[in-house]
C-alpha cells in the first residue's frame, strides 16, 4: 500500500472523526488508530441539604435509548430537502427506519427496536456521532 493511500485513509479517519480504521487489500493489512483527547469544561455537582427526603431514583425508564450502532454521520431524512423519517411525537412501529448514518460512504438506515412514540431526537442533522451516542427516545 503506498504512503499517499494511507495519508487518505488518515484523511477520511479525521473528517468522519474516527478513532480506527482497518484496511485489508490482497497481500496488506493496514489498522490505522488515533487517541482523540477531549478536554471539556469542568463539572461540578453540588448535594443540596435535603438529600435524604429526594426520592429514589427510577430504576425503569419510561423510555427507550435508541443508539448509534456506528461512528457517522447523522441524516434525520433520505435526502437533503425531503422531510425527516419521524419528528417529535410521530408513533413509530418496531422496524420503522428513524433515521441514516453515513459511514465510510454507505448509508445505514437505523430503525426502531420497539412500539412508541418519538418524544425526543438528541441529535441534529449533519452532526457527526459516535459509536453510542443516544440519537432517540422513544415512549414506551
Amino acid at each position: 500500500m503506498k504512503e499517499t493511500d494511507i495519508r487518505k485513509y488518515a484523511e477520511l479517519m479525521n473528517e468522519l472523526g474516527l478513532t480506527g480504521l482497518e484496511i485489508t487489500d490482497d497481500k496488506t493489512k493496514v489498522r490505522l488508530e488515533r487517541s482523540v483527547s477531549v478536554a471539556g469544561p469542568e463539572v461540578v455537582y453540588s448535594v443540596p441539604d435535603t438529600a435524604v427526603d429526594t426520592p429514589a431514583v427510577q430504576e425503569e425508564k419510561d423510555y427507550i435509548s435508541v443508539n448509534s450502532p456506528i461512528v457517522g454521520v447523522f441524516y434525520a431524512s433520505p435526502a437533503e430537502n425531503a422531510d425527516p423519517y419521524v419528528s417529535v411525537g410521530d408513533s413509530v412501529k418496531k422496524g420503522q427506519v428513524l433515521c441514516i448514518i453515513e459511514a465510510m460512504k454507505l448509508m445505514n438506515e437505523i430503525t426502531a427496536e420497539e412500539d412508541g412514540v418519538i418524544s425526543e431526537v438528541c441529535v441534529t442533522n449533519g452532526q457527526i456521532v459516535e459509536y453510542g451516542t443516544e440519537l432517540f427516545r422513544i415512549k414506551r
